[in-house]
């Protein structure tokens, strides 16, 4: 069941002082997904970096706008379990992005 999803967006910068305070890394990212559940509740704050996302739209040549609905899905994804860290993983991530992709453009 869906309970509070808080969508945050912001700046790397900002993004990078969470990284560091809260997961010890020292690197940019998109996306940082804090896992607030409760029993069978999906609670979570998802950190978006706006400017990571601007430039990963121009990188992979795709328009922002898909690139964010990615991002954000790919969020949720981690909460629902999906893990991204060996490439089995991954692809299978990356299916399921593209899935909830066409999802947003419906």
């Amino acid at each position: 069941k869906i309970g509070a999803i808080n969508y945050i967006f912001c700046t790397d910068n900002y993004l990078i002082e969470i990284n560091k305070t809260y997961l010890n890394h020292d690197t940019y990212t998109d996306i940082i997904t804090f896992d607030n559940c409760e029993g069978p509740l999906i609670n979570s704050d998802i950190y978006i970096s706006v400017e990571r996302v601007r430039e990963n739209a121009q990188k992979f040549k795709v328009d922002f706008n898909e690139e964010l609905h990615r991002v954000m899905a790919h969020g949720l994804l981690h909460l629902c379990g999906y893990k991204d860290k060996i490439k089995k993983d991954a692809d299978t991530m990356r299916h399921k992005e593209q899935f909830a992709i066409k999802l947003f453009n419906l």
